[in-house]
């Protein structure tokens, strides 16, 4: 996908028309770990590169952010109204429905959206987007099938790697072997209820 530091025709004609992200939680935007206090109540890391991803994004390229996470966890919640993050979906089982909603909502296809995920459980996803990655220690079938496997492991960079290649992607002349790509203008779809 990235050869001598510059991206592959495949991958930069893939990520051009990317107009939303989603991302999983655990394992993509935290290290995967939960930590438990006397008192029962959950605490998950989040890197602070990764929110600034988020914010470089949606700047530099009005791409929105959006999770989709089998978790219902306060501190995701909370995390994702810091980031300003309203394609929010918790305690989803399946995915792909939500990912349907959102084709359809949103008016976008799916070459329009790329997703981040680690585990089995994001397979089914991944298959019906435009772009794919995950983290470097994702689950073995998740790093085979992803278009694009960060070098960093999840909650340690990884979030914030893909969304400096979806940036760059955005800026790299799209090479002379790709023809006939439509470049997106980039715009977000905007309003409540929306991304």
């Amino acid at each position: 996908m990235v050869e001598n530091g510059r991206f592959t025709p495949f991958l930069v004609a893939k990520a051009e028309g990317i107009r939303l992200l989603l991302a999983d939680v655990d394992g993509v935007l935290t290290d995967g770990g939960v930590y438990y206090s006397a008192a029962g109540e959950e605490m998950k890391r989040f890197s602070i590169r990764d929110g600034l991803g988020v914010e470089r994004l949606r700047q530099l390229t009005g791409i929105e952010v959006g999770i989709v996470t089998g978790e219902a966890s306060p501190s995701v919640l909370r995390r994702a109204e810091k980031l300003k993050i309203t394609e929010l979906h918790l305690g989803i089982r399946h995915k792909k429905a939500v990912l349907a909603d959102i084709f359809g909502r949103l008016k976008l296809q799916p070459k329009e959206i790329a997703y981040i995920g680690d585990d089995a459980n994001d397979l089914e996803v991944m298959r019906h987007v435009g772009l794919s990655a995950t983290p470097a220690d994702g689950y073995r079938e998740v790093l085979v099938m992803a278009d694009y496997v960060c070098q960093s492991p999840g909650g340690h960079g990884a979030f914030r790697e893909f969304v400096e290649l979806l940036i760059a992607a955005r800026r790299e002349p799209v090479p002379d072997e790709v023809e006939g790509v439509a470049t997106v203008n980039g715009s977000a779809v905007n309003g409540r209820g929306a991304i």
